[in-house]
This record gives structure tokens, C-alpha cells and sequence, in this order.
């Protein structure tokens, strides 16, 4: 019964946005972009059905909110396991195919040190050359410790540009590379202020599972 609860394809997903503190339906959208807001409607109503999750009002009409229960908390360790499993098993790269820049930002957004950023309104933008005029420009603002996601150009002063391939950064997120030697090697570019970028490698949040050596034969 508990493998029909949480082995249901997609559910382990949705639960790690659950754990990492996302509420609302459209933010777990964006951490589960592949998935069709039809079958998140489903899993979620499933959830509350078994009690892992409750579903809570949030005083604006037609807008709840998504919190676990002491039993969707006790999951913690189930799904993080998942991830570092997959750190140590998965080959490398099979996890750097069909890469997807709104989730490699999202979740770089939720996992960035605001703290470690200047005391001021900070804007950073993300350029992926490669990729379409709609999926190439992404923007990340934190402003007194918000920190903001945006794809379309928010009109702030940019602090701090970063030209890189979708691959070398989402590399350096899961941990499979560093900062240094992606810009050592020329896939990363770095211009702007020069403190927010000599720290980048301090304020930029990896991957909760980068830490994670692979165990995988080379």
C-alpha cells in the first residue's frame, strides 16, 4: 500500500517540491514542468486522500495552499534518499540530456545564499546562447533576501552577466563540475560586478545532492 501511494509515476517529484517548501499549484508546476497540470491535479487530490499532504485555504478565492502532514514530513528521508542514489548511479551523462533551463533555474533560485549577495537590490541574468529567444534569458533578483525568478527582463540594472551553456551550468549545479573550471575552460562567462561574481561560487546554491560522489565506473 505504501509502494501505491508514493511509487506512482511523477508522486517522488511532487514530493520533493512539497519538502523544499513549495505551496501553491503553479510553483509545483515549475518544479515538475514535464508534467501536465491534469496528472498534478490528480497526485495531489491522491496525497490528501492518504494523508500525506492537507490542502489548506488561503483566504483568496480559489487559491489554496499544499501542506504536508506529519506523515507526508516523515517522507523526508525516502525521497532524499532517491536523490542521492541517483547522484551516486545515474551516469552523468544520461542526467546532462534533455535538459530543461526553467527548472535548472527554479531550482537554482530556491537554493541561492540571498545572504551572500550584496545588501541591496541585486540582479543577476543568466544567458543561454544556445537555446531560443524564449528560453535563452532568465533573471534572478533577490532583493533584502526575496529572491526572484523571472523570464522575461524585470527593467533592474544588471549587476552581474552569466553566458553559459545550459549543460556546463547545469553541470556545475548537480555538482559534476565546478565554477572554476567551467570558466577556466571558456564555457562559463562571468562580466559585470566583479565582488558578486568572485563570490558566485559561494552565493550560487547547488544541488542539495552535488555534494554526492558518483560511484559509476568511468
Amino acid at each position: 500500500m505504501a509502494a501505491e501511494i508514493i511509487c506512482s509515476r511523477w508522486t517522488a517529484l511532487v514530493l520533493r517540491e512539497l519538502l523544499c517548501g513549495t505551496t501553491r499549484f503553479n510553483d509545483l508546476r515549475r518544479g515538475v514542468p514535464l508534467m501536465s497540470p491534469t496528472l498534478l491535479s490528480k497526485r495531489l487530490k491522491e496525497l490528501a486522500e492518504a494523508g500525506v499532504i492537507a490542502v489548506k485555504p488561503t483566504g483568496q478565492p480559489g487559491v489554496v495552499e499544499y501542506k504536508l502532514t506529519e506523515a507526508g514530513e516523515d517522507l523526508r528521508g525516502v525521497v532524499m534518499s532517491l536523490g542521492v542514489w541517483g547522484q551516486r548511479w545515474i551516469e552523468s551523462s544520461l542526467s546532462l540530456k534533455n535538459l530543461d533551463p526553467s527548472l535548472l533555474m527554479w531550482d537554482m533560485r530556491r537554493n541561492l545564499l540571498a545572504s551572500l549577495l550584496p545588501d541591496r537590490r541585486c540582479t543577476v541574468k543568466f544567458t543561454y546562447p544556445e537555446l531560443s529567444a524564449g528560453r535563452k534569458s532568465w533573471w534572478i533578483v533577490n532583493k533584502l533576501g526575496e529572491v526572484d525568478l523571472c523570464s522575461v527582463d524585470p527593467g533592474y540594472e544588471i549587476d552581474l552577466y552569466v553566458s553559459s551553456s545550459l549543460r556546463s551550468m547545469t553541470a556545475v549545479w548537480m555538482g559534476i563540475s565546478t565554477l572554476k573550471a567551467e570558466i577556466e575552460a571558456g564555457n562559463i562567462e562571468l562580466t559585470g560586478d566583479k565582488a558578486v561574481a568572485r563570490s558566485m561560487h559561494a552565493w550560487l546554491g547547488l544541488s542539495p545532492f552535488a555534494a554526492e560522489k558518483s560511484r559509476v565506473a568511468s
